[in-house]
């Protein structure tokens, strides 16, 4: 007779398993599915852009479209480059990014590291004025921002673009100071019975440790400056000074009627961003991941 129960309890436990089994292959296949209908659908905008940069004139505005051309006709990527200084648009946008990046890694990793590991007066405090700055809208300060830079005749430059972001931007020092917050305060114990002070405790501990949360300010600045479109046009002044944003809106207006150079331009301008995160989504995802685990 206990030979009966047990081997019933065996076979009910095998129905289980096998039943456990068979909803979690169906739920991961629930979710493979719904992240790959998601990835078509936020292709297909990338895709209708590239589609028409190299598709004849004639098949460009058919109804019912077309999704593939006839023959591809690269030339309309020359385009861009002929009518403005495209290539000097590119450098621009460069150097403002790379500047306002660098800056913005450096400062926010110092303010951070000072509100997750430094004790001061009042720095709690302190630390939630700075989080009150990013509630803050930005147009709200952008006269204010304006008459300043115009005393400090900044107008015409980049330095309103670059100069800014060189005293910690606020998300950024939240960003920084969540992930110093998960390193062991052992690590400085340590490092201060060996007589390390706190300058030598970030420079030699915590930034090397901090790379994939500065990889992520690194992608989120160097987006956010070659997609601005806002500032540029308020503060720079001359065609050959423009960013790429400024500069394909200068080619639209002169381009209403030439989709595909049109469509070609605006590749060349988010590829360096695709590029930028497909060579970093690593340390992109672990320093999000990472930032977020401790409060």
């Amino acid at each position: 007779m206990a030979t009966t129960v047990q081997t019933g309890s065996a076979v009910h436990q095998a129905e289980r398993y096998d039943n456990s089994r068979v909803s979690e292959a169906l739920y991961r296949l629930l979710l493979y599915g719904a992240v790959i209908l998601g990835g078509i659908v936020f292709a297909i905008p990338f895709y209708w852009m590239m589609r028409t940069s190299v598709m004849p004139t004639t098949q460009v505005y058919l109804f019912p479209p077309e999704w593939w051309p006839e023959r591809f006709e690269w030339h309309h990527f020359k385009t861009p480059f002929a009518v403005f200084p495209f290539a000097k648009f590119f450098l621009n946008s460069t150097f403002i990014a790379a500047g306002s990046a660098i800056g913005a890694a450096l400062s926010s990793s110092v303010v951070g590291f000072s509100f997750a590991r430094l004790r001061f007066p009042l720095r709690d405090i302190m630390f939630v004025v700075v989080l009150a700055t990013m509630i803050l809208p930005e147009h709200v300060r952008l006269v204010p921002t304006y008459l300043l830079f115009v005393e400090l005749d900044w107008i015409g430059t980049y330095r309103p673009l670059i100069i800014p972001n060189w005293f910690a931007p606020a998300f950024y020092v939240f960003l920084m100071r969540q992930f110093f917050m998960t390193i062991p305060k052992e690590l400085d114990d340590s490092a201060m019975i060996d007589g390390c002070n706190p300058i030598g405790l970030f420079w030699r501990i915590h930034l090397p440790l901090s790379l994939p949360a500065l990889g992520v300010v690194l992608i989120f600045m160097v987006t956010a400056q070659w997609n601005d479109f806002l500032y540029p046009l308020i503060y720079i002044q001359g065609v050959p000074n423009y960013t790429v944003a400024l500069g394909l809106r200068l080619f639209e207006g002169h381009m209403t009627n030439n989709m595909q150079a049109l469509m070609a331009a605006s590749i060349l301008g988010v590829l360096p961003t695709i590029i930028l995160f497909f060579f970093a989504q690593r340390h992109f995802v672990q320093g999000i991941v990472v930032s977020g685990v401790k409060g």
